[in-house]
């Protein structure tokens, strides 16, 4: 077989990797394992996902940034291929969140069913008050949004020092928005299992969680690259689809903010949380 270095094609022809693999069982991990917590099991297995998760990210991110630095595997070709890809998937992720979206609208518009309820939130429930705690997550991760605008806009000018800031800055901010989230579900004035308001709301705000923290993650390993310069104005692919990721994640919580948060408990007249 022909070396990559006399290959007479653009294409990256991989080795075989674990990762898909490994990805799949800590994706099933949790999976039972949060469904079995959400049934009053320990949250023992979840956790463990979540681990096999995090090596799962390690080593993907490991073998894809050594590929990207080679200097022979990822062409032109290849970047638009990794860009296409990352496009679809977040296609898919906006599909994902479309399920909770129409799930709280089937509960709330009459229009879209007929088993909505008339009083939205349902009695014995109180919602967060929209301009809290939910008001100061939106500002926190439309400012992020911001900065990872700018450092994106270092990348192609080939400012090390501000890609560094900036990167930094966005991933400070993503985790204080996912600490604010946990205070936020901390001082809930309901749970889970408390009817269709308390599971629509920790499932949709619960995964964007979720995705935030990937995305923070995700952003953490572009800081580190952009310490090491893997980054140039002509070669910047991996933080080129971490940033996009960002901006969905930014977009998602509009839509729960204004959809869940806001219009919600437009007609609430009780006390808020």
């Amino acid at each position: 077989m022909a070396s990559e270095t006399t290959k007479s094609h653009p294409f990256h022809m991989m080795d075989p990797s674990p990762w898909p693999a490994v990805g799949t069982v800590a994706a099933l991990l949790m999976a039972t394992g949060g469904i079995w917590y959400m049934h009053d099991g320990p949250i023992a297995l979840f956790l463990v996902g979540v681990v096999v998760l995090l090596v799962t990210f390690w080593g993907w991110w490991r073998d894809v940034v050594r590929e990207a630095n080679s200097g022979v595997h990822h062409t032109e070709t290849v970047r638009h291929g990794l860009r296409v890809g990352m496009l679809l998937f977040i296609a898919s992720e906006v599909m994902f969140f479309f399920a909770f979206f129409w799930a709280f609208f089937d509960a709330t518009v009459p229009f879209i069913s007929r088993t909505a309820h008339e009083a939205w939130p349902p009695e014995g429930v109180i919602p967060f008050n929209p301009w809290g705690l939910p008001f100061l997550n939106t500002l926190i991760l439309l400012t992020s949004g911001a900065t990872v605008t700018v450092a994106h806009h270092a990348v192609r000018h080939n400012d090390r020092p501000k890609i560094v800031l900036w990167i930094g800055l966005t991933v400070l901010l993503g985790f204080l928005f996912l600490g604010t989230q946990a205070y936020e579900y901390a001082h809930a004035g309901f749970g889970f299992t408390d009817g269709i308001y308390p599971s629509t709301f920790f499932l949709a705000t619960g995964f964007h969680g979720f995705h935030v923290f990937v995305g923070a993650l995700f952003l953490a390993v572009c800081f580190f690259r952009a310490r090491k310069g893997d980054f140039t104005p002509e070669r910047h692919v991996g933080f080129e689809a971490a940033a996009w990721y960002w901006h969905f994640v930014d977009v998602v919580w509009l839509f729960l903010f204004t959809c869940v948060y806001w219009w919600g408990t437009a007609g609430y007249t009780g006390p808020l949380n």
